[in-house]
């Protein structure tokens, strides 16, 4: 959204600022889970930027949203530390958000998911546990890399696309991932492998 404070702005400054926007918003809430020790990853295109920086920072691809996959039970912790921080937790169609105080436009809002659970009642398989999860950076920890292949398999729409053929462009999806998977998953792997030629 266009301000009195941004109009005078370019849009170069305004997509600069969009993307410090989104960086602060998400150390603010990290910061928070993480002063409260309340148990979480980073999921969706914040851990593929991640998991693809480990390779190759200059492929790493801007995304504006923040997922974030906590237990169920945690909620009223996570909700408790994200007021700590400005935000409040709004639920929307069965999607959990924390959506700014001051601000509460869903289009920057930190997006929820359920650990171990699944994301639709025709998904294949449940998101992973927060047993599945590494930390590649600084302690911050991030859905595994086979687990997030998983995760953005189910859900399939275009940008999943996308960040998928990120990860298979510096090489951290490889062929021998398929035997891991269910059959429909696996055939989606393999057309995404074989249209890049792998």
């Amino acid at each position: 959204m266009i301000t009195a404070a941004t109009k005078s702005l370019g849009p170069w400054e305004r997509h600069a600022m969009a993307v410090e926007e989104v960086a602060r918003l998400m150390v603010r809430i990290l910061g928070a889970l993480e002063g409260a020790k309340i148990p979480f990853a980073l999921v969706g295109g914040q851990a593929v930027a991640l998991w693809v920086a480990t390779v190759d920072e200059a492929a790493v691809r801007i995304t504006k949203d923040v997922d974030i996959m906590i237990r169920r039970q945690d909620l009223p912790e996570v909700r408790k530390a994200a007021l700590s921080v400005g935000l409040e937790y709004f639920e929307v169609l069965g999607v959990g958000m924390l959506l700014e105080r001051d601000d509460p436009n869903p289009r920057r809002a930190v997006h929820l998911l359920w650990a171990g659970e699944k994301v639709r009642p025709e998904s294949p398989l449940p998101s992973p546990t927060l047993d599945e999860i590494e930390t590649v950076d600084k302690g911050k920890p991030v859905v595994s890399l086979s687990g997030l292949v998983r995760m953005k398999l189910m859900a399939y729409r275009e940008h999943d696309r996308v960040h998928l053929r990120d990860m298979i462009d510096v090489d951290l999806i490889k062929r021998d991932m398929l035997v891991h998977l269910p059959a429909e998953l696996a055939a989606r792997l393999d057309a995404l492998l074989r249209d890049a030629g792998r």
